[in-house]
């Protein structure tokens, strides 16, 4: 059988009837850039995750642009990032001419090491070249990161804490959705999240009514009370109508699509059951299960195995940020960030979505279960 690592067709599928009406009302309006959809979304929005200001915009990296420059986030400052995640979250700092500082990660959860942080803090205080201004958290996989430790430390130093929520909405850690775990929280609408459109999106979430409102100025060039009226530097960040549209058709599904993700992700721990370092968990903690990733040494005969039995699978992510060129200027090189260097080499992540027909999972949780156990065994 052909098994779709996400299978976004079945959702649409699913979803079609409502996606088409939700469409056509925007071409019958015609108001294709920040359209009545929009405000419509941020509002549904705020409410999902209880609260709050949302300001959608145009992708997830612009979203962690925007809140940078929000933050005020320029040179001289050091802006505190895991080492562990995808570009976006350290090319956004150098845009704004800030100096990315990696942290490792937490080797179970794979997210920002609080600890980890508490030193990379007080090494950059001491040498005085930087100034600390901010730590990025993502929420790897969908797992909220550790945030009652990362306020702690972000509350004690001063800096400004921006949750990564790129892959994390409908996540929630303390009974809080992600959204609300920072000062700002951005997140991505690329198809394959757990909340997609059918291009690029994203939002910046804030409960600080000052702040929101500099990011819709910031979100149209930076204007102020009128168009030609500029009051500080901005970015073209719009989130087009049309996506918009398509997330209203998909948001009320969103709860529904994480228990059926969350119930997938049980059945895979059944099955690798002592053959794996299975996701981290936590009765404090809900996933978002934007992916499902193990951690298992000689990962590519693994790897090779279940592509022979048609199972697709996905490595997120290869290489550490820190060993990428683009920042090995950065970074402590190799050897500097263990924890984040080790995951590169162990992590696989599985077929995860919530429209997966129960004999395809059967089929990959037997596979999964037979060849797990004659790999160990090997």
């Amino acid at each position: 059988m052909k098994i779709p690592f996400i299978d976004l067709a079945a959702q649409q599928a699913h979803l079609q009837p409502e996606i088409d009406a939700r469409m056509q009302q925007v071409l019958a309006h015609g108001q294709y850039i920040m359209g009545p959809e929009v405000g419509e979304l941020e509002q549904a929005l705020a409410d999902f995750v209880g609260g709050g200001f949302v300001i959608g915009v145009s992708s997830g990296t612009d979203a962690l642009l925007m809140a940078l420059l929000a933050l005020g986030v320029g040179r001289g400052d050091a802006v505190f990032v895991p080492a562990f995640t995808f570009t976006a979250t350290a090319e956004v700092v150098l845009l704004l001419g800030a100096t990315p500082v990696f942290v490792d990660v937490c080797e179970d959860s794979c997210n920002l090491d609080p600890e980890d942080l508490e030193r990379r803090i007080a090494q950059v205080t001491r040498s005085g070249a930087l100034r600390p201004k901010a730590v990025i958290a993502v929420d790897l996989y969908g797992l909220p990161a550790d945030y009652p430790r990362l306020r702690a430390v972000t509350d004690t130093h001063g800096l400004r804490l921006i949750g990564d929520g790129a892959q994390s909405l409908s996540a929630s850690c303390q009974g809080r959705q992600v959204g609300r775990l920072a000062d700002v929280t951005a997140t991505s609408f690329f198809p394959a999240k757990p909340l997609g459109c059918f291009g690029d999106g994203g939002a910046v979430f804030t409960c600080d009514h000052a702040l929101a409102e500099t990011l819709r100025s910031i979100r149209a060039h930076g204007k102020g009370t009128e168009k030609y009226d500029i009051v500080r530097v901005g970015v073209n960040g719009r989130l087009d109508t049309l996506q918009a549209a398509v997330l209203l058709a998909k948001l009320p599904a969103l709860r529904a699509e994480q228990s059926r993700r969350e119930q997938l992700s049980r059945r895979y721990d059944a099955a690798l059951a002592g053959a794996a370092r299975l996701p981290a968990r936590g009765e404090a903690y809900v996933s978002a299960w934007a992916q499902y990733t193990i951690q298992i040494p000689r990962r590519d005969r693994l790897q090779q195995q279940l592509s022979e039995a048609g199972i697709p699978t996905q490595i997120y992510y290869p290489r550490p940020m820190h060993l990428q060129p683009a920042y090995r200027p950065y970074g402590g090189g190799e050897g500097s960030l263990p924890v984040a260097e080790r995951l590169s080499q162990t992590v696989l992540s599985l077929p995860m979505h919530p429209y997966m027909p129960g004999d395809v999972a059967d089929y990959i949780c037997e596979q999964l279960s037979q060849i797990v156990s004659a790999y160990a065994e090997g």
